[in-house]
């Protein structure tokens, strides 16, 4: 009896330095991971004035079809108006960054004079989130008033995304309606949306889906580094009278 105790007594060890580092790498790995595939903004590759990069799909959402229909459109815009459009596109923000001061920080990065900001729009979505933010030049502001541009990152990019994460049909109304109204035309407006859409439907299935699972598996490595040695010292404690007698 007690040889069995004694193994039992070892078992309880030997799953307690197994499952506790286990658990440890795991949530390691979880913070890793999450940070890994976040963005910010000394990531993105540097765009001058007048450079022909019109698409930055770093969360590669827009196929290569359409990002050369949006890349033709918006070159054919800064020949004819000299106002740029450049959109990007990320999977993840780094922590504490939100759409509106990331595309900030890249604006200015770009675009680090007042001259050079003059012409420029910039429009920016995150895959997680879905959230959008859109930053424009003074000159632009003529021509887009700041409600028109947060009318076209919050409606009519955002509005193909309800009913299905449609990434290329949002950033082809976006860049049509963009066009538009830079090249003096009038506001072609938002898209028509049905009372039954349901505006959050399809923002965060991605982000909770990976947080569910991964937390799924923290949580049951964490119970079984609980009641297992639980259950080996509850064991040992049934077969210790018989040691004694």
């Amino acid at each position: 009896m007690k040889q069995l105790l004694n193994r039992v007594y070892g078992w309880k060890k030997r799953i307690q330095r197994l499952l506790l580092p286990s658990v440890m790498v795991i949530l390691a790995s979880l913070l890793f991971a999450t940070s890994a595939s976040a963005t910010g903004v000394y990531e993105i590759p540097t765009i001058t004035s007048g450079e022909h990069t019109w698409v930055v799909d770093q969360a590669e959402v827009i196929s290569r079809l359409n990002e050369g229909k949006i890349s033709s459109t918006l070159e054919n815009l800064a020949n004819q108006t000299g106002n740029e459009v450049r959109i990007v596109t990320l999977r993840r923000l780094d922590y504490g960054e939100t759409p509106e001061s990331f595309t900030k920080a890249l604006f200015e990065k770009w675009f680090p004079t007042k001259e050079a900001q003059a012409n420029q729009t910039i429009l920016m979505i995150d895959t997680v989130t879905n959230g959008a933010a859109i930053i424009t030049g003074d000159k632009v502001k003529s021509l887009l008033p700041d409600e028109t541009a947060v009318s076209v990152a919050s409606e009519t990019l955002t509005a193909p995304l309800r009913g299905g994460n449609k990434y290329n049909q949002a950033f082809l109304d976006a860049s049509d309606r963009l066009v538009a109204v830079l090249s003096g035309e009038p506001d072609p407006g938002p898209p028509q949306i049905a009372d039954n859409v349901q505006v959050e439907g399809t923002f965060k299935k991605a982000e909770e889906t990976d947080k569910g699972n991964a937390t799924a598996w923290v949580i049951g490595l964490l119970i079984a580094a609980t009641i297992i040695p639980m259950a080996t010292y509850y064991i040992y404690q049934v077969f210790q009278p018989s040691s004694n007698g």
